[in-house]
């Protein structure tokens, strides 16, 4: 990670050495925050940032699901991001909006516990790798379920529910995989590590419901609506494992995947082997929209100007 200049916190633009909570802060102990991943593209227009507005919204949904209270609306947290980008004078980034319980009390329930909120930004290739984008990436079922539901809100993009995606990352790493697909507390599929996941088989495109403890993905509804654009039938539906192993094409999405193929499953080869011709139809007009090349029919672009 190459450092920018500045960091937005609690309504004001810091240093970026200066962005420090204290060691006894709620979030250090408990995993009290909510966070959000939003991509700034270089379009042919200039920087402009995809789909800030749902991005933003999720993360004040998630900051509501948790009890953390946040003074500021979403029209100022989006100003405040696009400020940031210009001030760090980046072209192309990753924003990472993060709302925490701060030092306070010292036990679980969170009494005086201020929320802080950090806005950063750096520079950030892709997530699993140029070649992957073309090539596909190879992954495993993870021994790690999801959260089972009543336990942890899968709705929400809180940081202690990424205690989970770290141990389904790091098998899958230990293992030689590039990620590793969650089973639900039902054993069937539910998603990436950080990633929704989609199958492709005859035509026909098919994706596991938010009940299977799947986070609401801004790219995953991206992808929903291309693909209605494009006449590609997509149903959510429960989705069992080995229905993975005979898939024509499968596919991740998220804000650091984009759109990435997969080519094996558990070493087991997903049609060619390589990207499919759905996949590519669906990353070829995601990123003509994300770079400007294609008509923001949807308003999904903000500006940074």
């Amino acid at each position: 990670m190459t450092p920018t200049d500045k960091i937005w916190h609690n309504g004001r633009f810091i240093g970026w050495d200066d962005a420090k909570i204290h060691v006894l802060s709620h979030v250090v102990s408990y995993g009290s925050s909510v966070f959000e991943g939003v991509r700034c593209y270089e379009t042919v227009s200039g920087p402009a940032v995809f789909r800030l507005r749902e991005h933003t919204r999720r993360l004040l949904d998630s900051a509501k699901i948790y009890r953390i209270d946040v003074d500021y609306t979403l029209d100022q947290l989006v100003e405040a991001q696009v400020e940031l980008v210009k001030l760090n004078g980046l072209r192309s980034c990753y924003i990472r909006p993060i709302v925490l319980r701060g030092y306070g009390g010292v036990g679980v329930l969170p009494v005086n516990n201020p929320t802080e909120i950090f806005l950063a930004c750096w520079a950030w290739g892709k997530y699993l790798g140029e070649e992957a984008l073309g090539e596909g990436v190879d992954v495993c079922i993870s021994s790690w379920t999801r959260m089972a539901p009543n336990t942890l809100p899968a709705l929400a993009k809180a940081g202690a529910n990424y205690m989970n995606s770290q141990l389904i990352r790091m098998e899958a790493d230990r293992n030689g995989y590039a990620e590793g697909i969650a089973l639900d507390a039902n054993g069937t599929i539910s998603e990436g590590s950080g990633e929704n996941i989609f199958v492709v088989r005859d035509g026909r495109i098919h994706t596991p419901p938010l009940s299977s403890s799947v986070l609401p993905g801004i790219t995953r509804d991206t992808v929903v609506t291309l693909a209605g654009e494009l006449g590609i039938p997509v149903v959510e539906t429960v989705i069992p494992r080995e229905f993975l192993y005979i898939a024509d094409e499968i596919f991740f999405t998220g804000t650091a995947a984009e759109v990435t193929p997969i080519r094996t499953v558990d070493k087991m080869q997903i049609g060619s082997g390589r990207r499919g011709p759905i996949t590519e139809k669906l990353q070829k007009a995601f990123f003509d929209i994300v770079e400007g090349r294609a008509v923001d029919k949807h308003g999904w672009l903000t500006p940074v100007s």
